[in-house]
């Protein structure tokens, strides 16, 4: 059981703790599932609230968001989450991702964490019954995997020890419309081994400047430890190239520009060892353009 601690000027009465619902209640296909409706009539006094750290995972295709983060005026994935965990929760929720992911990314591994109020009297609260229920407002364009009670001090993106993400390449001479929204079609040949080759020298600690979009405010620490770098081929004929990589973090569209680069590298373009003086000159200017969002997928997170 994890830490409870009091909410923050929220109350909730014992008729209200006895009218939880599962998604499944509502057959009207009513998107607006809660699990704690207000009782009717007037309002019975109130006991202080408790609440809990939650752990999810969570995965979604982002080529109908803006990116994770919540944005003004644009459509994202925390703000769908948040909006349907208000539904459910009846309190308003912050929430906490491991990795900010751009518009367009997806995930199969996202690890969020945000407070819930728990059951009066410390009871466990039925995250189950929460999963299900967002599960279904949502749909299957962000889906929660599992969920959990987690330590008060859990924090998605503080308590992360590393990232790994995944961009996959569809390598033939036609696209392929059922792969279209989340792999790079790249018709020319590729060169696996060339591109093997270039992850040699990101291994390890290194200033990624040459590969990460500045930020708005300039941040002159752009270090990052890599500690997984390598390329594969799957499919039945060799045609999807897979690229993983792990590291303690990711500064802005590191991957993305990492695989653009190779890609120049398995057409010939450059050669496998441009890699590490490109990687030591500091200089965004010697890296190819950045590939597209959509190869890209934010596959797990380690604590």
């Amino acid at each position: 059981m994890a830490t409870t601690r009091p909410w923050p000027g929220s109350n909730w009465s014992e008729a209200a703790r006895g009218h939880l619902e599962s998604a499944d209640a509502d057959a009207g296909g009513n998107p607006a599932v809660t699990l704690f409706d207000p009782p009717a009539g007037e309002p019975t006094p109130l006991d202080p609230a408790l609440i809990v750290r939650v752990r999810a995972t969570v995965a979604y295709h982002g080529g109908g968001f803006r990116g994770f983060a919540a944005q003004p005026g644009q459509r994202t994935v925390s703000g769908a989450l948040a909006e349907a965990l208000q539904r459910v929760l009846r309190r308003p929720v912050e929430i906490t991702c491991a990795g900010r992911t751009d518009a367009g990314v997806h995930a199969w591994g996202q690890v969020i964490s945000f407070d819930a109020p728990a059951e009066p009297g410390g009871e466990a609260l039925d995250l189950n019954a929460v999963k299900r229920a967002v599960n279904k407002q949502l749909k299957a364009e962000v889906v929660i995997r599992d969920i959990a009670e987690a330590p008060a001090d859990f924090d998605a993106r503080r308590s992360a020890t590393g990232r790994r993400y995944r961009y996959t390449i569809l390598n033939q001479a036609e696209p392929d419309p059922f792969l279209a929204s989340t792999t790079w079609h790249v018709e020319a040949p590729l060169d696996l081994r060339a591109m093997q080759l270039a992850c040699d020298p990101l291994i390890g600690e290194h200033d990624f400047s040459s590969f990460c979009r500045k930020p708005p405010v300039p941040d002159p620490v752009m270090v990052r430890r890599v500690r997984h770098a390598d390329w594969g081929r799957f499919g039945a004929d060799g045609e999807l190239f897979r690229f993983e990589v792990e590291a303690s973090a990711f500064c802005h569209q590191m991957v993305r520009s990492i695989v653009g680069t190779m890609v120049d590298v398995g057409t010939g373009k450059k050669k496998a060892g441009e890699l590490a003086w490109i990687l030591r000159a500091g200089d965004r200017s010697l890296t190819s353009g950045p590939a597209p969002p959509h190869g890209l997928c934010l596959w797990e997170v380690s604590y």
